[in-house]
């Protein structure tokens, strides 16, 4: 089944937790003693998500197969540490699950917030991503994205080193 790209509703905010949670472990959690896991995985709340969604500067879209979320994407204001060089949105989470990368999702969803950014009067895109994670990096750079500097991501009290990456809309 492909999956339906739709936006993300308040009804959503459990479904993103939990799809959150569980796609960065499955890509990072072997990185990480469980005691800073843990504490990072605290960022993925039903509440937290339900604040996100009910303010209009968050778009968020859900891929759906039928009943089951294959990924999300969510495009929020500016938090990471840049200079913005005219009006930027950030790129802040694109989760795509373990069984649907490799099968022109992650493409589908890109063109779709590349789209959506636009709409919104953004004339930048900005996210962030870790130094080694070499297949992100390299679907960024396919859509013209480029480094811009970097910072240190926090996942517990664990120190990661992300690349800020951006491209003009």
């Amino acid at each position: 089944m492909t999956p339906v790209l739709r936006p993300a509703t308040a009804a959503d905010a459990a479904l993103l937790a939990r799809i959150g949670a569980e796609t960065f472990t499955e890509t990072f959690g072997t990185l990480y003693d469980p005691a800073d896991l843990a504490a990072f995985l605290t960022n993925h709340t039903p509440d937290k998500w339900t604040g996100e969604l009910s303010d209009p500067r968050f778009h968020v879209v859900m891929a759906m197969a039928g009943d089951n979320a294959a990924g999300y994407a969510k495009l929020g204001p500016p938090s990471l540490p840049f200079e913005p060089r005219g009006r930027p949105i950030e790129l802040r989470q694109f989760y795509v699950r373990t069984a649907w990368q490799g099968s022109g999702l992650a493409a589908r969803m890109m063109e779709h917030m590349l789209a959506t950014a636009r709409a919104t009067g953004a004339d930048e895109l900005y996210l962030s991503v870790f130094v080694d994670n070499h297949r992100a990096r390299r679907f960024y750079e396919r859509y013209g994205f480029e480094r811009v500097g970097s910072y240190d991501f926090m996942v517990g009290n664990h120190r990661d080193v992300d690349d800020v990456m951006r491209v003009a809309l």
